[in-house]
């Protein structure tokens, strides 16, 4: 079935308005459900609705809730991405910080549980992750462990019976990810991945640009994500727990993004050189990658725990297409900026701010968990960015030769 027309116009803002409430994330769905997609709707919800996806993963309005039950959230992991996902829950519509796993119960633990207001009942050691099983005050389990530790941590959580997210990377191999998946399948839990930007309506716009060809084919890509080194004693600059450098942690990032605007396309092949330094044992300190499409598209990507490569463009990203482009400044924090050919991309009448986007992306989820619906960020997407991940250490360990991606 071919797709309909692309949207108008004067429908462009209407379908934004479905997208940040987690209406099309589909973009990034396997091919035979996005072949099937319908045209938007032509009327969203308001910025503060319930997100959802219409009826069969198709456009129109979501569908009706079974049930308006607040599901309640523990956090696996209380580090400092795990203050922000606690700030966001704050803002969540469809769940709610209800519990944590933390390696001090007894003193973070509970500080936690005085600041954010659940029993001290529902503080967990992370070896007792299992206990979560009577609870009936947690529904999903959260983990933002190390990423070496999603593994154990996540398979621990669906001998819970709970729903499950864990933050990206989703895993340190493609084993990993295959084990987790197959875990959740066996215990027929949702399993969910951290993609937050999958939510932000600037993201979703460029989704929606690709998704629709409103500006033909894309001809290339450009992004980079960098920062400093990881601090001292850091688990981001430890091999073990990390599985590897900035491509691990930011790099992730760009590689995830160049999918989204290849409309969930995986790369067929990628060429990449790694750069080492004494200050970084055991990882990389940068690395030079470039992902090449089936179409003959390809992303030129950087990243580095050696700081920006010049001109303080740490964060961006750019799609060129046939007929325009997409620009990001600020492309990975909180809150990305872009334009287009035809001037700055602004969304008025959405609420954005802090910590918006993992809001909605927990939303989502929540809400996909509670009416038995597909959640628009499996896990089978997390594996897809750990197939393009170890093409590229292969490549890089292999003097940059050209890597296949395996299917």
């Amino acid at each position: 079935m071919k797709p309909s027309p692309a949207p108008s116009s004067s429908t462009r803002r209407q379908f934004v308005g479905q997208l940040a409430a987690g209406a099309a994330a589909l973009a990034l769905a396997p091919a035979a459900a996005r072949a099937a997609d319908a045209p938007p709707a032509a009327a969203a919800p308001a910025p503060g609705a319930a997100p959802g996806r219409g009826r069969g993963g198709r456009g129109g309005p979501p569908p009706a809730p079974l049930s308006s039950k607040k599901l309640g959230v523990a956090l696996v992991g209380l580090g400092s991405y795990a203050n922000t996902l606690a700030s966001a829950l704050a803002r969540t519509q469809h769940c709610s910080l209800t519990g944590v796993a933390t390696r001090d119960p007894e003193g973070k633990g509970k500080q936690w549980a005085q600041r954010f207001g659940f029993p001290e009942k529902n503080i967990y050691a992370y070896d007792k992750i299992e206990a979560m099983k009577d609870n009936t005050d947690i529904d999903i389990i959260y983990v933002v462990t190390p990423n070496s530790l999603h593994v154990q941590d996540v398979i621990a959580a669906t001998k819970t019976g709970k729903h499950v997210i864990t933050e990206k990377p989703m895993g340190v191999s493609v084993a990993d990810c295959d084990k987790m998946i197959q875990a959740c399948r066996e215990a027929g839990v949702q399993l969910g991945l951290g993609y937050r930007n999958n939510f932000d309506p600037v993201f979703q716009e460029m989704m929606r640009i690709s998704r629709w060809k409103e500006l033909g084919a894309v001809k290339s890509m450009s992004g980079e994500y960098s920062a400093g080194a990881p601090a001292n004693g850091a688990w981001r600059g430890n091999k073990e727990l990390a599985g590897g450098g900035p491509v691990m942690d930011l790099g992730i990032y760009v590689i995830h993004a160049a999918v989204l605007a290849a409309n969930g396309e995986t790369p067929v092949a990628v060429t990449a050189k790694a750069t080492n330094r004494e200050n970084l044992p055991g990882i990389e300190a940068i690395m030079e990658f470039t992902l090449e499409f089936a179409n003959g598209a390809k992303c030129e990507s950087y990243t580095s725990y050696a700081g920006a490569s010049g001109q303080g463009r740490g964060s961006r990203f750019r799609v060129d297409y046939e007929k325009g482009f997409v620009n990001f400044t600020q492309a990975f924090n909180s809150g990305p900026r872009a334009e287009t050919h035809k001037g700055p991309l602004s969304f008025p009448d959405i609420t954005t701010g802090n910590n918006y986007a993992q809001a909605r992306q927990m939303d989502e989820f929540a809400r996909s968990a509670r009416d038995r619906m597909p959640t628009s960020v499996p896990g089978e997407m997390g594996r897809q960015d750990m197939l393009i991940i170890e093409a590229i250490y292969a490549s890089a360990a292999n003097n940059g030769a050209r890597t296949g991606v395996k299917a």
